[in-house]
């Protein structure tokens, strides 16, 4: 009998190997955009997330920049199905892995991103770099979904729980959890150490893709 893997973000993904159930734990609320950012020459714009892509397309034509880079498979893939040109992808998909590939100096660098963010990328680049980040949304939880998997995790019908942002992390363990629930796993580093922060180690993708997760979840079954 396949596991059953419990996805919180928002994703279709399939696979052979698991039973998945896709229950995201985090709504998206669009904020109200000062489009005086408009007005300004960009040297980079800088995607860190598939919202961000689909909230910002309605700007792109009206935007002056030079190239544009992605963070994470999924972000790049969406870029490209909107006919987006993505100029730079980091190879481990992280902020870390952005800001240690991508060399820029005294340059301008447009970040449309989460209002909860984290702030690093934004302030590393900025040391050397004009940075403008627009908050274009904000994450709020999904109570009704989390409500449903602890449901499920308490009846037993729970092999997996994965997570692939600290938001959902803490929208999760904010909420009366089953404290004798240990098989969480994470995409990311940063990920990972929200989840400890509350007492549990998770087991984390040898890479921060889904497909990575899925073989991760696999591969500590049959050990």
């Amino acid at each position: 009998m396949k596991p059953v893997v419990v996805m919180t973000q928002t994703s279709n993904i399939q696979s052979d190997l698991v039973e998945i159930v896709h229950k995201p734990f985090i709504q998206i609320l669009s904020l109200e955009c000062d489009t005086q950012f408009l007005d300004y020459n960009y040297d980079w714009l800088i995607f860190s997330s598939k919202n961000a892509v689909r909230l910002f397309y309605q700007y792109l034509d009206d935007v002056n920049v030079k190239s544009i880079a992605a963070i994470g498979s999924k972000t790049a893939h969406l870029c490209e199905e909107l006919g987006i040109n993505v100029d730079f992808i980091p190879s481990d998909y992280s902020q870390e892995g952005l800001l240690r590939e991508l060399k820029v100096h005294q340059q301008t660098i447009l970040i449309p991103s989460s209002a909860k963010a984290r702030p690093k990328l934004q302030q590393e680049l900025a040391k050397n770099n004009d940075v403008i980040k627009i908050d274009l949304y904000q994450p709020i939880a999904h109570h009704e979904n989390i409500q449903e998997v602890i449901q499920l995790i308490k009846s037993n019908k729970v092999n997996a729980l994965t997570f692939s942002s600290s938001s959902a992390v803490r929208y999760y363990f904010s909420e009366n959890i089953p404290s004798d629930f240990y098989d969480y796993y994470a995409i990311g580093e940063q990920t990972a150490h929200t989840i400890k922060q509350y007492g549990y180690s998770p087991k984390i993708a040898n890479k921060q893709t889904l497909e990575s997760l899925i073989n991760k979840i696999v591969e500590s079954r049959n050990l």
